[in-house]
């Protein structure tokens, strides 16, 4: 079995494929299989979570490129800015993990949700596709993120102050 322990550049070319839904690109601990066949573990940092396009470096040297699976998806669509902000408050209310574009909203199928959002009013299709959502305000994986004073590319910086 592979042993990947790090992360290698996003730039690095990649030897072998490792395809994984959301759920399983969220565990550090993982037991499965290269797109070769090929068994693979997954020993990485607590709270990592890997994106279709991230690199690993396995312990023999390879670089593995982190494929996003298929998944059934829930496509929840409006024209209606202020509706499809608020359908996005509510799953995230809910803790739902969403991915947000152009016009729509998409999370991991459940017929409750489904049915919610759809009530909201916005168009509701269930889909197969690859699911990136959101990372999160803190997770550092957010454009324009800042760690230790250093800001990245088209970073805005605003300074607030408080009422006396």
């Amino acid at each position: 079995m592979i042993a990947i322990e790090n992360r290698a550049d996003r730039a690095a070319p990649a030897s072998e494929r490792l395809l994984l839904d959301f759920d399983a690109r969220c565990k550090s601990r993982l037991r499965t299989r290269l797109a070769s066949g090929e068994e693979v573990g997954l020993f990485l940092e607590r709270g990592t979570v890997l994106r279709g396009g991230d690199k690993l470096l396995a312990n023999d040297g390879r670089v593995i490129e982190v494929v996003a699976g298929d998944e059934t998806l829930i496509e929840a669509a409006c024209d209606d800015t202020r509706l499809l902000l608020r359908a996005a408050f509510h799953l995230g209310n809910r803790h739902v993990a969403v991915q947000i574009g152009d016009g729509w909203l998409r999370f991991v199928f459940d017929h409750v949700l489904s049915d919610m959002v759809a009530g909201l009013g916005l168009a509701v299709t269930r889909i197969v596709a690859p699911f990136e959502p959101e990372a999160g305000a803190y997770s550092g994986h957010a454009p324009g993120h800042s760690h230790g004073g250093q800001t990245t590319p088209g970073a805005k910086i605003h300074q607030y102050q408080q009422d006396p």
